[in-house]
Protein backbone atom coordinates (compact mmCIF):
# COMPACT_ATOMS: atom_id res chain seq x y z
CA UNK A 1 0.00 0.00 0.00
CA UNK A 2 1.46 3.55 -0.98
CA UNK A 3 1.11 6.71 1.33
CA UNK A 4 -1.73 8.40 1.67
CA UNK A 5 -2.11 12.81 1.77
CA UNK A 6 -3.69 13.20 5.34
CA UNK A 7 -6.34 15.91 5.46
CA UNK A 8 -7.41 16.73 9.20
CA UNK A 9 -11.06 17.77 9.36
CA UNK A 10 -13.51 19.86 12.42
CA UNK A 11 -16.71 19.30 12.71
CA UNK A 12 -17.84 22.92 13.50
CA UNK A 13 -20.48 25.84 13.97
CA UNK A 14 -18.10 28.45 12.14
CA UNK A 15 -16.16 27.24 9.89
CA UNK A 16 -14.90 30.47 8.79
CA UNK A 17 -13.72 31.62 12.88
CA UNK A 18 -12.26 28.24 13.54
CA UNK A 19 -9.67 28.52 10.60
CA UNK A 20 -8.68 31.85 11.55
CA UNK A 21 -7.67 30.29 14.97
CA UNK A 22 -6.43 27.01 13.58
CA UNK A 23 -4.22 29.53 10.96
CA UNK A 24 -2.67 31.34 13.39
CA UNK A 25 -2.12 27.84 15.85
CA UNK A 26 -0.31 26.38 12.97
CA UNK A 27 1.31 29.16 10.84
CA UNK A 28 -0.74 27.83 7.98
CA UNK A 29 -3.05 29.91 5.23
CA UNK A 30 -6.15 29.86 4.13
CA UNK A 31 -6.75 27.81 1.30
CA UNK A 32 -6.24 30.30 -2.29
CA UNK A 33 -9.65 30.19 -4.18
CA UNK A 34 -9.80 28.55 -7.60
CA UNK A 35 -7.80 30.32 -10.46
CA UNK A 36 -10.33 32.69 -12.00
CA UNK A 37 -11.87 34.55 -8.68
CA UNK A 38 -10.09 36.86 -6.46
CA UNK A 39 -12.15 35.58 -3.60
CA UNK A 40 -13.98 32.19 -1.82
CA UNK A 41 -17.23 34.64 -1.74
CA UNK A 42 -16.85 35.15 -5.75
CA UNK A 43 -16.49 31.66 -6.62
CA UNK A 44 -19.41 30.19 -4.34
CA UNK A 45 -21.51 33.35 -5.92
CA UNK A 46 -20.25 32.65 -9.66
CA UNK A 47 -21.51 28.64 -8.77
CA UNK A 48 -24.86 29.59 -7.42
CA UNK A 49 -23.96 28.65 -3.87
CA UNK A 50 -26.69 31.02 -1.58
CA UNK A 51 -24.66 33.62 0.12
CA UNK A 52 -26.29 31.97 3.94
CA UNK A 53 -23.82 28.77 2.68
CA UNK A 54 -20.89 30.89 2.08
CA UNK A 55 -19.43 29.66 5.27
CA UNK A 56 -20.38 26.47 5.46
CA UNK A 57 -16.77 25.31 4.18
CA UNK A 58 -12.95 26.47 4.86
CA UNK A 59 -9.68 24.54 4.55
CA UNK A 60 -6.15 25.85 5.24
CA UNK A 61 -2.78 24.55 3.91
CA UNK A 62 0.64 24.67 4.88
CA UNK A 63 2.50 27.44 3.07
CA UNK A 64 5.59 24.98 2.48
CA UNK A 65 3.24 22.52 1.31
CA UNK A 66 4.68 19.81 3.74
CA UNK A 67 1.71 19.28 6.32
CA UNK A 68 -1.41 18.23 5.68
CA UNK A 69 -4.27 20.33 4.72
CA UNK A 70 -7.25 21.02 7.45
CA UNK A 71 -10.58 21.20 6.63
CA UNK A 72 -13.59 22.91 8.27
CA UNK A 73 -16.92 21.76 7.92
CA UNK A 74 -20.48 23.30 9.24
CA UNK A 75 -22.54 20.61 10.92
CA UNK A 76 -25.86 21.66 13.13
CA UNK A 77 -24.78 19.57 16.15
CA UNK A 78 -22.64 21.17 18.77
CA UNK A 79 -19.63 19.23 20.25
CA UNK A 80 -20.78 16.73 23.54
CA UNK A 81 -18.21 14.53 24.67
CA UNK A 82 -13.95 14.56 24.66
CA UNK A 83 -12.18 14.18 21.53
CA UNK A 84 -10.76 10.42 20.96
CA UNK A 85 -7.80 12.36 18.55
CA UNK A 86 -6.61 15.35 19.29
CA UNK A 87 -3.83 17.77 18.06
CA UNK A 88 0.04 17.75 19.99
CA UNK A 89 1.31 21.24 18.44
CA UNK A 90 4.75 21.29 19.36
CA UNK A 91 5.55 24.43 20.89
CA UNK A 92 8.79 23.16 22.78
CA UNK A 93 11.00 20.90 20.91
CA UNK A 94 14.15 20.01 22.89
CA UNK A 95 13.78 22.03 26.08
CA UNK A 96 12.83 20.37 29.47
CA UNK A 97 11.94 21.53 33.02
CA UNK A 98 11.24 25.43 33.73
CA UNK A 99 12.38 26.21 29.68
CA UNK A 100 9.72 23.83 28.46
CA UNK A 101 7.10 24.76 30.50
CA UNK A 102 7.61 28.82 30.13
CA UNK A 103 8.11 28.10 26.11
CA UNK A 104 4.68 26.27 26.45
CA UNK A 105 2.77 29.29 28.38
CA UNK A 106 4.23 31.98 26.25
CA UNK A 107 2.37 29.52 23.21
CA UNK A 108 -0.71 29.79 25.51
CA UNK A 109 -1.06 33.23 26.25
CA UNK A 110 -1.26 33.99 22.42
CA UNK A 111 -3.87 31.37 21.57
CA UNK A 112 -5.79 32.21 24.86
CA UNK A 113 -6.05 35.65 23.09
CA UNK A 114 -7.13 34.28 20.34
CA UNK A 115 -9.81 32.71 22.06
CA UNK A 116 -8.72 29.13 23.16
CA UNK A 117 -9.11 28.29 26.63
CA UNK A 118 -7.17 26.47 29.18
CA UNK A 119 -7.85 22.79 30.27
CA UNK A 120 -5.01 22.11 32.50
CA UNK A 121 -1.22 22.28 32.92
CA UNK A 122 0.71 18.56 33.73
CA UNK A 123 4.05 19.41 34.96
CA UNK A 124 6.97 17.51 33.96
CA UNK A 125 7.69 14.21 35.46
CA UNK A 126 3.41 13.47 35.80
CA UNK A 127 1.68 11.62 33.38
CA UNK A 128 5.56 10.00 31.97
CA UNK A 129 5.94 13.09 30.62
CA UNK A 130 8.17 15.98 30.32
CA UNK A 131 5.28 18.55 30.91
CA UNK A 132 2.17 19.71 28.78
CA UNK A 133 -0.89 22.26 28.61
CA UNK A 134 -4.22 21.20 27.99
CA UNK A 135 -5.85 23.75 25.90
CA UNK A 136 -9.66 23.95 23.75
CA UNK A 137 -9.96 26.17 20.92
CA UNK A 138 -12.77 28.34 20.64
CA UNK A 139 -15.20 25.88 19.64
CA UNK A 140 -14.10 23.28 22.72
CA UNK A 141 -11.88 20.79 20.70
CA UNK A 142 -9.44 19.57 22.67
CA UNK A 143 -5.40 19.79 21.69
CA UNK A 144 -2.08 19.92 23.54
CA UNK A 145 1.01 22.25 23.51
CA UNK A 146 3.68 19.98 23.96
Amino acid sequence: MSARHLQITFDCADPAGLAGFWAVALGYELEAPPPGFATWDEALAAWGVPPELHNSRSALVDPDGAGPRVFFQQVPEGKTAKNRVHLDLRAAPGLEGPQRMDALEKAAEELLALGASRVRRVEPGQEMSAGFLVMADPEGNEFCLD
